[in-house]
């Protein structure tokens, strides 16, 4: 039996001042402080046996993977699996008074919170990003492989993993910035999930953004 961890690596802080929902939407990259989150969880794989290192393509996963592969002396490579969750919302702020909700014309995209009505199904992206791992796993094999994502998708796919349903109120998510959600295979099964958050209260602080 094959032993292999698959870490799940939440971005770091995104600079963001006007507070939209950017989703997949190019140009959204590291702040400062998401930075130095990156160089924590760096810090934190520090001497493990990392074999291979995957990104979604967007900036701000980029930048907190490649610090990671560096220490490494790995290449980063990009899986479209582990973007960001499609959300029509992208580009507005999410509010009643002030935000997206403030249109009666979107109403009709939270209608289902279960699917959910306003983005891509959770059942389809935890369908993908385990797909992801699974490929990660083979090629680490033995070792650990690290996989830098977004908050639901880590979540949802977490939550599957668990036998959990996949609906669920986004403040309760524990996924924080920066966060390592690793799922620990036995040949091809996972058999445990662990968790820790290499940027600690910073992290948890800041749970907003994608």
């Amino acid at each position: 039996m094959t032993q292999t961890l698959v870490n799940l690596v939440r971005h770091g802080e995104v600079d963001n001042p006007t507070g939209v929902l950017y989703g997949r939407l190019p140009g959204f990259r590291l702040s400062a402080a998401g930075e130095a989150m990156a160089r924590a969880v760096t810090d934190a794989l520090a001497g493990r046996d990392v074999r291979v290192v995957v990104s979604s393509p967007l900036e701000r996963a980029v930048q907190t993977a490649t610090p990671i592969a560096e220490q490494f002396g790995l290449e980063v490579s990009l899986d479209d699996r582990l973007i960001e969750s499609a959300n029509v919302f992208e580009g507005k702020t999410f509010g009643v008074g002030d935000g997206a909700l403030r249109h009666p014309g979107n109403w009709r995209h939270i209608r289902n919170p279960f699917r959910p009505s306003w983005g891509e199904p959770y059942a389809e992206v935890a369908a993908r990003v385990l797909a992801a791992c699974a490929d990660a796993r083979r090629a680490a094999a033995g070792g650990e492989a690290v996989l830098v994502s977004h908050q639901l998708p880590i979540w949802v796919t977490r939550r599957a993993v668990e036998g959990r349903r996949l609906w669920h109120r986004p403040d309760r998510r524990e996924c924080a910035l920066a966060s390592v959600t690793t799922f620990v295979y036995d040949d091809d099964r996972i058999v445990d999930v662990r968790y820790a958050e290499p940027a600690g209260s910073a992290g948890r602080s800041r749970v907003g953004g994608a």
